[in-house]
């Protein structure tokens, strides 16, 4: 019984220490805001929030490995529900951009600003 209780023990700690370490370097990263990752774009959006959102989906897909114990599952089902959080998420993220970007091009550029 005492192994079972230290095998768990040890995971928490190394489910808190990776996840400890991925939300450091997004904070780091946040506050210091590389000008090579801050000002370089990639499809409407600079890399460092390219960076954040990666950060985050890796963060949500290992909470999910651990919390949900899915790493003991079957591939098939471990897919079935990671699958469609990986869906969504990037489906949010692109419509999130893109409306975003319309709403400050047409604040930035439009004459057209009283519509919104």
């Amino acid at each position: 019984m005492a192994h079972s209780h230290e095998s768990n023990v040890k995971r928490i700690w190394t489910v808190f220490g990776i996840l400890s370490v991925i939300t450091i370097v997004e904070v780091a990263l946040g506050i210091y805001k590389p000008d090579a990752l801050f000002k370089t774009d990639l499809f409407k959006l600079n890399l460092l929030n390219w960076i954040f959102i990666i950060l985050t989906v890796v963060k949500a897909y290992y909470i999910m490995w651990a919390f949900m114990h899915l790493e003991g599952e079957k591939s098939s089902f471990r897919w079935s529900i990671v699958a469609p959080m990986v869906f969504l998420i990037i489906y949010l993220v692109f419509i999130l951009l893109m409306e975003g970007n319309y709403v400050y091009e047409v604040f930035n550029d439009s004459p057209y600003k009283w519509i919104f």
